[in-house]
């Protein structure tokens, strides 16, 4: 059987309690998961920054 390939990388964050529970709120608050809402900011953040191309 051949493992499927993944579209997206994992690695490990570390973060503060305190910054985790805003995030997690926040989340909460846009009906997003945890993780979509960090790959929501971190996405807001570089393009922002002129970092990837706008869709």
């Amino acid at each position: 059987m051949s493992k499927k390939e993944s579209t997206t990388k994992s690695f490990i964050l570390r973060i503060d309690p305190e910054m985790m529970e805003a995030i997690e709120t926040w989340a909460a608050d846009e009906f997003r998961s945890t993780n979509g809402q960090i790959l929501y900011i971190l996405d807001q953040a570089l393009r922002k920054a002129g970092r990837v191309k706008k869709k």
